[in-house]
Protein backbone atom coordinates (compact mmCIF):
# COMPACT_ATOMS: atom_id res chain seq x y z
CA UNK A 1 0.00 0.00 0.00
CA UNK A 2 1.27 3.27 -0.87
CA UNK A 3 2.24 5.77 1.90
CA UNK A 4 0.46 9.08 2.48
CA UNK A 5 2.89 11.65 2.34
CA UNK A 6 4.87 13.17 5.39
CA UNK A 7 3.91 9.60 6.87
CA UNK A 8 6.50 6.51 7.54
CA UNK A 9 6.61 2.38 8.31
CA UNK A 10 7.89 1.83 12.11
CA UNK A 11 7.66 -1.14 14.12
CA UNK A 12 4.37 0.09 15.45
CA UNK A 13 2.58 1.03 11.91
CA UNK A 14 2.34 3.80 10.16
CA UNK A 15 2.84 6.87 11.84
CA UNK A 16 3.92 10.74 10.62
CA UNK A 17 7.44 11.08 9.80
CA UNK A 18 8.01 13.79 12.98
CA UNK A 19 7.26 11.39 15.72
CA UNK A 20 9.70 8.93 17.09
CA UNK A 21 9.52 5.31 18.34
CA UNK A 22 11.13 4.10 21.47
CA UNK A 23 10.84 1.32 24.47
CA UNK A 24 8.85 1.76 27.32
CA UNK A 25 12.22 0.61 29.48
CA UNK A 26 14.26 3.76 27.99
CA UNK A 27 10.99 6.32 28.59
CA UNK A 28 9.99 5.21 31.82
CA UNK A 29 10.89 2.96 35.20
CA UNK A 30 8.89 -0.34 35.98
CA UNK A 31 8.60 -2.03 39.07
CA UNK A 32 6.53 -4.32 41.50
CA UNK A 33 4.78 -3.74 44.78
CA UNK A 34 5.48 -5.54 48.37
CA UNK A 35 2.22 -5.51 49.32
CA UNK A 36 -0.41 -8.47 49.55
CA UNK A 37 -3.96 -8.31 48.94
CA UNK A 38 -4.47 -9.06 52.94
CA UNK A 39 -2.84 -5.84 53.20
CA UNK A 40 -6.13 -3.72 52.24
CA UNK A 41 -7.80 -1.51 54.81
CA UNK A 42 -11.84 -0.44 54.06
CA UNK A 43 -11.67 2.26 55.41
CA UNK A 44 -7.88 3.30 54.64
CA UNK A 45 -6.18 6.80 53.49
CA UNK A 46 -4.96 5.84 50.28
CA UNK A 47 -5.49 3.99 46.89
CA UNK A 48 -4.18 0.35 47.11
CA UNK A 49 -3.78 -1.03 43.71
CA UNK A 50 -4.48 -4.90 43.28
CA UNK A 51 -4.89 -7.45 40.90
CA UNK A 52 -8.23 -6.31 39.67
CA UNK A 53 -10.37 -3.18 38.32
CA UNK A 54 -11.33 -2.57 41.75
CA UNK A 55 -9.64 -0.19 43.61
CA UNK A 56 -9.00 -0.93 47.36
CA UNK A 57 -7.60 1.21 50.38
CA UNK A 58 -4.65 1.22 52.61
CA UNK A 59 -3.17 3.39 55.37
CA UNK A 60 0.53 3.25 53.66
CA UNK A 61 1.99 4.43 50.62
CA UNK A 62 5.03 3.53 48.86
CA UNK A 63 4.60 5.81 45.76
CA UNK A 64 3.61 9.70 45.52
CA UNK A 65 3.76 10.84 41.91
CA UNK A 66 2.27 9.76 38.63
CA UNK A 67 1.54 6.08 37.38
CA UNK A 68 0.28 3.50 35.34
CA UNK A 69 -0.32 0.50 36.86
CA UNK A 70 -1.60 -3.16 35.71
CA UNK A 71 -1.85 -6.59 37.03
CA UNK A 72 0.63 -9.15 36.55
CA UNK A 73 -1.10 -11.70 36.77
CA UNK A 74 -4.89 -13.10 37.52
CA UNK A 75 -8.04 -12.94 36.18
CA UNK A 76 -7.89 -9.35 34.57
CA UNK A 77 -3.92 -9.97 33.07
CA UNK A 78 -3.63 -7.60 30.27
CA UNK A 79 -6.78 -5.75 30.25
CA UNK A 80 -6.76 -3.98 33.77
CA UNK A 81 -5.05 -1.01 33.93
CA UNK A 82 -5.23 2.17 36.37
CA UNK A 83 -3.72 5.78 35.79
CA UNK A 84 -3.43 8.17 38.90
CA UNK A 85 -1.17 11.31 40.09
CA UNK A 86 -0.98 10.88 43.95
CA UNK A 87 0.04 8.64 47.20
CA UNK A 88 -0.71 5.00 46.72
CA UNK A 89 0.10 1.89 47.03
CA UNK A 90 0.05 -1.72 45.41
CA UNK A 91 0.35 -5.43 45.20
CA UNK A 92 3.70 -7.07 44.85
CA UNK A 93 2.11 -8.73 41.65
CA UNK A 94 1.08 -5.10 40.44
CA UNK A 95 3.53 -3.52 37.85
CA UNK A 96 3.97 0.04 38.32
CA UNK A 97 5.28 2.05 35.38
CA UNK A 98 6.59 5.72 36.58
CA UNK A 99 9.27 8.71 36.51
CA UNK A 100 8.27 9.41 32.44
CA UNK A 101 10.92 10.95 30.62
CA UNK A 102 10.71 14.64 29.47
CA UNK A 103 9.61 12.92 26.28
CA UNK A 104 6.43 11.14 27.14
CA UNK A 105 3.47 12.78 28.84
CA UNK A 106 1.95 10.01 31.44
CA UNK A 107 -1.73 10.16 30.34
CA UNK A 108 -1.11 9.75 27.22
CA UNK A 109 1.24 7.02 27.64
CA UNK A 110 -1.42 5.38 29.80
CA UNK A 111 -3.88 5.55 26.63
CA UNK A 112 -1.65 4.11 24.80
CA UNK A 113 -0.56 1.37 26.69
CA UNK A 114 -3.77 0.47 28.07
CA UNK A 115 -5.38 0.36 24.18
CA UNK A 116 -2.38 -1.87 22.99
CA UNK A 117 -0.60 -3.87 25.70
CA UNK A 118 -3.38 -6.93 25.55
CA UNK A 119 -2.64 -7.34 21.87
CA UNK A 120 0.62 -7.44 22.46
CA UNK A 121 1.20 -10.03 24.65
CA UNK A 122 -1.03 -12.09 23.19
CA UNK A 123 1.17 -11.90 19.95
CA UNK A 124 3.59 -13.64 22.59
CA UNK A 125 1.98 -16.60 23.42
CA UNK A 126 0.47 -19.91 21.84
CA UNK A 127 -2.05 -19.93 24.05
CA UNK A 128 -5.66 -18.41 24.10
CA UNK A 129 -5.55 -16.58 27.00
CA UNK A 130 -2.05 -15.02 29.15
CA UNK A 131 -1.58 -15.97 32.89
CA UNK A 132 0.98 -13.33 33.60
CA UNK A 133 3.24 -10.68 32.39
CA UNK A 134 7.02 -11.16 32.37
CA UNK A 135 8.79 -7.26 33.09
CA UNK A 136 10.37 -7.71 29.29
CA UNK A 137 6.79 -7.45 28.31
CA UNK A 138 6.23 -4.12 29.11
CA UNK A 139 10.01 -2.75 29.25
CA UNK A 140 10.67 -4.03 25.75
CA UNK A 141 7.00 -2.77 24.36
CA UNK A 142 7.57 0.53 21.32
CA UNK A 143 5.60 3.54 21.76
CA UNK A 144 5.19 6.36 19.25
CA UNK A 145 5.97 9.29 20.28
CA UNK A 146 4.93 12.50 19.26
CA UNK A 147 6.34 15.68 20.89
CA UNK A 148 5.22 16.24 24.20
CA UNK A 149 3.00 19.38 23.45
CA UNK A 150 0.98 16.50 20.64
CA UNK A 151 1.39 14.05 23.14
CA UNK A 152 -0.54 16.82 25.91
CA UNK A 153 -3.14 17.77 22.76
CA UNK A 154 -4.28 14.00 22.63
CA UNK A 155 -4.46 13.07 26.30
CA UNK A 156 -6.45 16.22 26.93
CA UNK A 157 -8.96 15.42 24.00
CA UNK A 158 -9.43 12.09 24.82
CA UNK A 159 -9.55 13.20 28.65
CA UNK A 160 -12.61 15.44 27.86
CA UNK A 161 -14.76 12.76 26.29
CA UNK A 162 -14.07 10.57 29.33
CA UNK A 163 -15.44 13.26 31.32
CA UNK A 164 -18.22 13.26 29.30
CA UNK A 165 -18.61 9.28 29.85
CA UNK A 166 -18.44 9.60 33.64
CA UNK A 167 -21.37 12.50 33.43
CA UNK A 168 -23.25 10.16 31.45
CA UNK A 169 -22.75 7.16 33.97
CA UNK A 170 -23.13 9.07 36.92
CA UNK A 171 -26.67 10.51 35.17
CA UNK A 172 -27.39 6.60 34.31
CA UNK A 173 -26.87 5.96 38.02
CA UNK A 174 -29.00 8.76 39.37
CA UNK A 175 -31.89 7.74 36.87
CA UNK A 176 -32.01 4.42 37.45
CA UNK A 177 -32.51 5.01 41.39
CA UNK A 178 -35.30 7.48 40.60
CA UNK A 179 -36.91 4.70 38.87
CA UNK A 180 -36.51 1.88 41.31
CA UNK A 181 -37.71 4.45 43.98
CA UNK A 182 -40.85 4.92 41.91
CA UNK A 183 -41.57 1.15 41.40
CA UNK A 184 -40.86 0.46 45.22
CA UNK A 185 -43.94 3.24 45.74
CA UNK A 186 -45.75 3.16 42.70
CA UNK A 187 -46.24 -0.57 42.46
CA UNK A 188 -47.15 -1.38 46.13
CA UNK A 189 -49.88 1.98 46.37
CA UNK A 190 -47.60 3.85 48.79
CA UNK A 191 -47.79 6.67 46.10
CA UNK A 192 -51.05 6.98 44.12
CA UNK A 193 -50.68 9.28 40.94
CA UNK A 194 -53.14 11.99 40.03
CA UNK A 195 -57.05 10.97 39.43
CA UNK A 196 -56.23 7.86 41.53
CA UNK A 197 -57.75 6.72 44.86
CA UNK A 198 -59.16 3.81 46.81
CA UNK A 199 -58.12 0.53 47.77
CA UNK A 200 -55.67 -2.41 46.53
CA UNK A 201 -56.99 -5.44 46.00
CA UNK A 202 -54.78 -8.61 47.22
CA UNK A 203 -54.95 -11.35 44.92
CA UNK A 204 -52.77 -14.20 43.85
CA UNK A 205 -50.97 -13.68 40.82
CA UNK A 206 -53.01 -17.19 39.56
CA UNK A 207 -56.06 -14.70 39.59
CA UNK A 208 -54.69 -12.57 36.48
CA UNK A 209 -52.80 -14.81 34.75
CA UNK A 210 -51.53 -18.68 33.74
CA UNK A 211 -48.46 -20.04 33.76
CA UNK A 212 -47.53 -21.61 30.32
CA UNK A 213 -44.31 -23.82 29.47
CA UNK A 214 -42.49 -23.35 26.61
CA UNK A 215 -41.35 -26.10 24.12
CA UNK A 216 -38.25 -26.92 22.22
CA UNK A 217 -37.22 -24.88 19.86
CA UNK A 218 -35.39 -27.53 17.29
CA UNK A 219 -38.17 -28.31 14.87
CA UNK A 220 -39.37 -24.57 14.40
CA UNK A 221 -35.93 -22.90 14.05
CA UNK A 222 -35.80 -20.67 10.67
CA UNK A 223 -32.98 -17.97 9.59
CA UNK A 224 -35.20 -15.38 8.53
CA UNK A 225 -37.84 -16.19 10.50
CA UNK A 226 -40.91 -13.33 11.21
CA UNK A 227 -40.60 -14.46 15.28
CA UNK A 228 -37.95 -14.63 18.08
CA UNK A 229 -37.18 -17.79 19.82
CA UNK A 230 -36.24 -16.64 23.49
CA UNK A 231 -34.37 -17.81 26.21
CA UNK A 232 -33.70 -17.01 29.82
CA UNK A 233 -31.28 -14.75 28.23
CA UNK A 234 -32.94 -13.14 25.53
CA UNK A 235 -33.84 -13.92 21.89
CA UNK A 236 -31.66 -16.76 20.52
CA UNK A 237 -33.08 -17.49 17.02
CA UNK A 238 -35.99 -16.79 14.78
CA UNK A 239 -39.37 -19.17 13.55
CA UNK A 240 -42.26 -18.69 11.57
CA UNK A 241 -44.21 -20.18 14.00
CA UNK A 242 -45.39 -18.64 17.20
CA UNK A 243 -46.13 -20.05 20.67
CA UNK A 244 -48.39 -17.06 21.71
CA UNK A 245 -49.40 -14.01 20.11
CA UNK A 246 -50.43 -11.50 22.83
CA UNK A 247 -48.65 -9.15 25.08
CA UNK A 248 -46.54 -11.51 27.89
CA UNK A 249 -44.58 -11.71 31.04
CA UNK A 250 -41.74 -14.44 30.63
CA UNK A 251 -39.47 -16.00 33.99
CA UNK A 252 -37.43 -18.56 34.11
CA UNK A 253 -38.01 -22.16 34.32
CA UNK A 254 -34.86 -23.27 35.40
CA UNK A 255 -31.26 -21.28 35.44
CA UNK A 256 -32.08 -17.79 35.41
CA UNK A 257 -34.85 -17.47 37.10
CA UNK A 258 -34.43 -13.54 38.62
CA UNK A 259 -34.88 -12.21 34.80
CA UNK A 260 -38.16 -11.46 33.75
CA UNK A 261 -38.63 -10.31 30.43
CA UNK A 262 -41.56 -8.56 28.44
CA UNK A 263 -42.47 -9.82 24.67
CA UNK A 264 -45.09 -7.80 22.75
CA UNK A 265 -45.94 -10.50 20.63
CA UNK A 266 -45.93 -12.85 19.09
CA UNK A 267 -43.06 -14.95 20.39
CA UNK A 268 -41.92 -18.89 20.82
CA UNK A 269 -39.98 -20.11 24.32
CA UNK A 270 -38.04 -22.38 24.77
CA UNK A 271 -38.78 -25.31 27.61
CA UNK A 272 -36.62 -23.57 30.57
CA UNK A 273 -38.39 -20.31 30.01
CA UNK A 274 -42.44 -20.05 31.03
CA UNK A 275 -44.59 -17.63 29.34
CA UNK A 276 -47.70 -16.05 30.74
CA UNK A 277 -51.40 -15.61 29.61
CA UNK A 278 -52.65 -12.45 30.86
CA UNK A 279 -55.89 -12.03 31.81
CA UNK A 280 -58.09 -8.85 30.56
CA UNK A 281 -58.28 -7.35 33.74
CA UNK A 282 -54.51 -6.50 34.24
CA UNK A 283 -52.02 -4.47 32.34
CA UNK A 284 -49.36 -7.02 30.99
CA UNK A 285 -46.38 -4.40 31.67
CA UNK A 286 -47.81 -3.86 34.67
CA UNK A 287 -47.40 -7.47 35.73
CA UNK A 288 -43.66 -7.29 34.07
CA UNK A 289 -42.97 -4.34 36.51
CA UNK A 290 -44.67 -6.19 39.41
CA UNK A 291 -42.54 -9.51 38.54
CA UNK A 292 -39.42 -7.15 39.10
CA UNK A 293 -40.21 -6.35 42.54
CA UNK A 294 -40.53 -9.96 43.36
CA UNK A 295 -37.19 -11.84 44.91
CA UNK A 296 -37.67 -15.16 42.81
CA UNK A 297 -34.48 -16.63 44.05
CA UNK A 298 -36.37 -16.79 47.58
CA UNK A 299 -38.79 -19.41 45.38
CA UNK A 300 -36.02 -21.22 44.27
CA UNK A 301 -36.96 -25.23 44.10
CA UNK A 302 -34.15 -27.25 43.43
CA UNK A 303 -30.53 -27.43 45.20
CA UNK A 304 -28.77 -27.80 42.35
CA UNK A 305 -29.65 -25.23 39.06
CA UNK A 306 -32.00 -22.61 39.97
CA UNK A 307 -35.30 -23.82 39.24
CA UNK A 308 -39.57 -22.56 39.80
CA UNK A 309 -42.38 -23.92 39.56
CA UNK A 310 -45.48 -22.81 37.83
CA UNK A 311 -47.73 -23.59 40.50
CA UNK A 312 -45.61 -21.52 42.95
CA UNK A 313 -45.71 -18.28 41.00
CA UNK A 314 -49.22 -18.73 40.70
CA UNK A 315 -49.70 -18.82 44.30
CA UNK A 316 -47.68 -15.83 44.93
CA UNK A 317 -50.06 -13.06 46.36
CA UNK A 318 -49.76 -9.08 45.71
CA UNK A 319 -52.03 -6.17 45.74
CA UNK A 320 -53.46 -4.71 42.07
CA UNK A 321 -55.24 -1.46 41.61
CA UNK A 322 -57.72 -1.30 39.09
CA UNK A 323 -57.01 -2.02 35.59
CA UNK A 324 -56.85 2.07 34.41
CA UNK A 325 -54.26 2.86 37.24
CA UNK A 326 -52.41 -0.43 36.50
CA UNK A 327 -52.12 0.89 32.93
CA UNK A 328 -51.22 4.62 34.07
CA UNK A 329 -48.37 2.99 36.59
CA UNK A 330 -47.37 0.99 33.94
CA UNK A 331 -46.75 4.14 31.53
CA UNK A 332 -45.26 6.33 33.86
CA UNK A 333 -42.24 3.39 34.67
CA UNK A 334 -41.91 2.43 30.74
CA UNK A 335 -41.44 6.26 30.10
CA UNK A 336 -38.51 6.23 32.53
CA UNK A 337 -37.26 3.01 31.30
CA UNK A 338 -37.16 4.78 27.58
CA UNK A 339 -35.37 7.85 29.08
CA UNK A 340 -32.82 5.58 30.47
CA UNK A 341 -32.33 3.37 27.21
CA UNK A 342 -31.66 6.74 25.51
CA UNK A 343 -29.13 7.66 27.88
CA UNK A 344 -27.65 4.39 27.59
CA UNK A 345 -27.59 4.19 23.82
CA UNK A 346 -25.69 7.93 23.94
CA UNK A 347 -23.29 5.96 25.98
CA UNK A 348 -22.64 3.41 24.12
CA UNK A 349 -22.43 6.02 20.83
CA UNK A 350 -19.80 8.50 22.87
CA UNK A 351 -17.84 5.01 24.38
CA UNK A 352 -17.69 3.69 20.06
CA UNK A 353 -16.28 7.63 19.47
CA UNK A 354 -14.16 7.69 22.25
CA UNK A 355 -12.79 3.87 20.47
CA UNK A 356 -12.66 5.73 17.39
CA UNK A 357 -10.67 8.89 18.53
CA UNK A 358 -8.16 6.66 19.71
CA UNK A 359 -7.47 4.81 17.14
CA UNK A 360 -7.04 8.04 14.76
CA UNK A 361 -5.48 9.88 17.53
CA UNK A 362 -2.37 7.75 18.87
CA UNK A 363 -1.87 6.76 15.14
CA UNK A 364 -1.51 10.15 14.02
CA UNK A 365 -4.06 9.67 11.25
CA UNK A 366 -5.71 12.57 12.68
CA UNK A 367 -3.31 15.08 14.05
CA UNK A 368 -4.49 17.99 16.78
CA UNK A 369 -1.38 20.51 16.35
Amino acid sequence: MELKPGYKRTEVGVIPEDWDVDTIVNLASITTGKKNTQDRVADGAYPFFVRSSTVEHINSYTFDGEAVLTAGDGVGTGKIFHYINGKFDFHQRVYKISDFSDRLDGFYFYLYFSNNFYSRIMQMTAKSSVDSVRREMIAKMLVPLPLPKEQRAIAAALSDVDALLAKLDQLLAKKRDLKQAAMQQLLTGKRRLPGFSGEWEEKKLGDVLKVRHGKSQHQVVARDGMYPILATGGEIGRTNQALYGKPSVLIGRKGTIDAPQFVEAPFWTIDTLFFTEICDTASPKFIFYKFNTINWKSYNEASGVPSLNASTIEGIETSFPKHDEQTAIAAVLTDMDAEIEALEARRDKTRALKQGMMQELLTGRIRLV
